[in-house]
């Protein structure tokens, strides 16, 4: 990675979610909703894959089993995804840093997102919400 010269243009607003990979859903949401009492608050279930969100205070807990052999749970810990004021600038900015992107940019109707690398290989979603009036 090439090394900060000055005070990067990236401005981070707030946690937009954390998100915990899971092997076996039913399982997941027996102990998420059950046994801590969480409701889903969105639901996303394709071809046996599924993405389901828990409204937590002003941030969002998801669990999901879409990425199970790029993103595997660990005891090392959960991905956090950062919610920034400029989608496309900060990408910019961490491209011209060297970063490394193990995820390009994604288009979503709910948000913008890409999975970028930090200094030990950890992943960082660089993540920014669209408001109703932009969707």
């Amino acid at each position: 990675m090439n090394a900060i010269t000055s005070t990067p243009s990236i401005s981070i607003r707030e946690i937009a979610f954390i998100g915990y990979p899971v092997t076996d859903m039913p399982r997941a949401r027996t102990f998420y909703e059950k046994l801590l009492g969480l409701q889903p608050s969105t639901t996303f279930e394709h071809e046996g894959k599924s993405w389901i969100e828990y409204d937590v205070g002003a941030t969002t807990l998801a669990l999901t089993n879409t990425s199970s052999e790029q993103w595997k749970p660990s005891a090392d810990g959960p991905s956090v995804a950062l919610e920034v004021a400029d989608f496309h600038e900060t990408l910019e900015v961490l491209r011209a840093a060297g970063v490394r992107f193990y995820a390009e940019a994604l288009e979503l109707p709910s948000c913008q997102f890409a999975v970028v690398s930090d200094p030990d290989g950890n992943s960082v979603a660089i993540h920014k919400r669209r408001h109703s009036a932009e969707a």
